[in-house]
């Protein structure tokens, strides 16, 4: 199978945390700070790197998590291992926090990785893998750490989705399905825990100068009567990254996700993903639809 072995999560340490209200509520009474305390996943690079300098630049007590560890550490934040598809590993990275700021005050799940295939392309596996990291990972920080800013009557959660998770994404299906998922799951999640004072809000880049296009990945069961098309799809990803926006733009998008009174549900992040968003909500369909074909270079 091969599938994105380069998101920015991993975790090394051979310890365990449960994730329990007492636990956490513990932890809380101990170390109570005025000090904001936030976790950003995947960032030693990228949209997480350049969210977690944003935050700390306001104030936050900053907790980046990450796969390898960065090359270069941005000063002031403090890193931490963390593989988000591993029970264990998250509950033990949330509760070193906790041992360490005594809160937690703001999620931010950014890691991720893509894939660049069409649909067909791809094994079950490998689709699991992927929604392993882009849809359960997120399951798995947000649940962690749900129940200490359940006991403190406040927190916010900010889930770095996609404009793919609002338009069709050819030959990015699984990686559209994943953030189309992430988006139902935040906006629903966002009414169920509203009341307890904590909010759940949604970035949506469009293209960015990442190390995401390094980490978008082939599928692991090519066929040849996509060959021609694939190309193609690949050939718009590169050229779109040429023009793509700064991670610090999308940082920006989380910034005021995270900080707002009243959020919004969404923030679109730069000025491709809010023509995107409008387009998709106001142009006709079929419209939209032939649109779309033509920038992916597909026949009419």
């Amino acid at each position: 199978m091969t599938l994105a072995p380069e998101y920015d999560v991993h975790h090394t340490t051979n310890g365990s945390w449960t994730s329990t209200e007492s636990e956490h509520g513990m932890a809380d009474h101990q170390g109570q700070q005025t000090r904001r305390v936030a976790i950003v996943t995947g960032a030693a690079g990228g949209i997480g790197e350049a969210s977690a300098r944003a935050l700390q630049a306001v104030g936050y007590r900053v907790f980046g998590t990450y796969r390898r560890p960065p090359v270069t550490r941005a000063p002031g934040i403090e890193y931490l291992a963390c593989d988000v598809t591993s029970d264990e590993s998250v509950q033990s990275a949330v509760g070193q926090v906790l041992a360490d700021a005594g809160r937690i005050d703001l999620l931010v799940n950014n890691a991720g990785v893509g894939l660049v295939a069409g649909a067909e392309e791809s094994s079950v596996d490998q689709a699991k893998a992927l929604f392993d990291v882009n849809l359960f990972g997120v399951f798995r920080l947000t649940n962690a750490v749900l129940p200490t800013m359940r006991r403190q009557g406040s927190g916010r959660i900010v889930n770095i989705s996609s404009v793919m998770g609002l338009i069709p994404a050819p030959f990015m299906a699984l990686y559209a399905a994943s953030k189309h998922a992430l988006e139902g799951y935040s906006e629903s999640l966002d009414h169920e825990i509203r009341a307890t004072g904590v909010r759940v809000v949604l970035v949506e880049p469009a293209y960015t100068r990442t190390s995401f296009e390094g980490n978008v990945y082939q599928a692991d069961q090519r066929l040849d009567v996509y060959q021609s098309a694939r190309t193609n799809a690949e050939g718009v990803l590169r050229d779109e990254m040429k023009t793509a926006d700064a991670p610090e733009l999308v940082a920006n998008a989380v910034l005021k996700a995270a900080t707002e009174a009243n959020p919004n549900r969404r923030y679109a992040a730069g000025r491709m993903a809010r023509q995107v968003s409008l387009l998709r909500r106001f142009v006709p369909a079929s419209a939209f639809d032939k649109s779309l074909r033509k920038q992916m270079r597909l026949p009419a």
